[in-house]
């Protein structure tokens, strides 16, 4: 029962974990550490989801710009010809494959620590725990760094000269590095000649895009983070039925 919020519920306690970490907002109303294997996971992908489902502050807006720019290739691909988004010819995403690199930071993060799991200097947990649930909690920590988002798994103490050096580059190179290219993306679309609508635009208010652009976003989630996932949680959950 530690970390459980008897007051509010699990119904509540699940929809809030739900709520701040779609968005960057990192409140908690009952600790994500205590939740279940796949209780903890989904709080877990809506973070490496890039937080856009709801539009996180300061990453969110370009966030899912850049998942639309994402999905308008796709099309593009599935039809033969390069379609045009807001006005231009959609080739400057072959240009930008860099542009959504954010996720991709924790990974590397959570599997170093993954191999210092018997350094005490790089450890940092707060309680002992399974290896599973351990990589759970640096998984997490990464991710939370590199998406703009204050939750975490709280049994890992982060303060520790490995995890404040990792997680800091995290923060640099996944939330501030990104800047760049996104700025260079906007200045490069600002810049182009406006093309009219032809047989090759894409229109970008129907709900066939609709759903190009959320199956983009989760494809490009789990293809991202499947491998994490499924050696965190999944494995946790898998041997906790099994009783183990």
């Amino acid at each position: 029962m530690e970390g459980k919020e008897v007051r509010i519920g699990v119904a509540n306690s699940a929809l809030w974990a739900t709520a701040t970490t779609a968005a960057s907002n990192g409140s908690v109303n009952s600790m994500h550490d205590s939740f279940t294997p796949l209780g903890g996971m989904i709080p877990m992908w809506l973070i490496q989801l890039s937080e856009v489902i709801y539009g996180g502050v300061g990453s969110g807006l370009y966030g899912m710009i850049v998942y639309a720019i994402v999905a308008v290739f796709i099309a593009g691909l599935m039809i033969g010809r390069t379609p045009e988004y807001l006005g231009q010819e959609d080739r400057r995403v072959r240009d930008q494959d860099g542009v959504d690199r954010h996720p991709d930071s924790a990974a590397p993060g959570a599997r170093r620590h993954r191999a210092r799991r018997d350094d005490g200097g790089g450890q940092g947990r707060a309680s002992p725990i399974p290896a599973e649930h351990g990589f759970s909690r640096s998984s997490t920590a990464f991710s939370s760094a590199g998406n703009n988002n204050g939750s975490a798994f709280a049994g890992l103490s982060a303060n520790t000269p490995f995890y404040n050096t990792a997680l800091g580059l995290t923060m640099l190179f996944a939330r501030y590095w990104l800047a760049i290219p996104v700025l260079a993306l906007a200045g490069a679309f600002a810049a182009a000649k406006h093309v009219p609508p032809s047989a090759g635009t894409l229109p970008t208010h129907t709900p066939l895009f609709i759903v190009v652009l959320i199956g983009t976003v989760i494809t490009v989630g789990a293809l991202t983070f499947v491998p994490a996932l499924a050696l965190g949680p999944v494995v946790e959950h898998l041997l906790l039925f099994a009783g183990r």
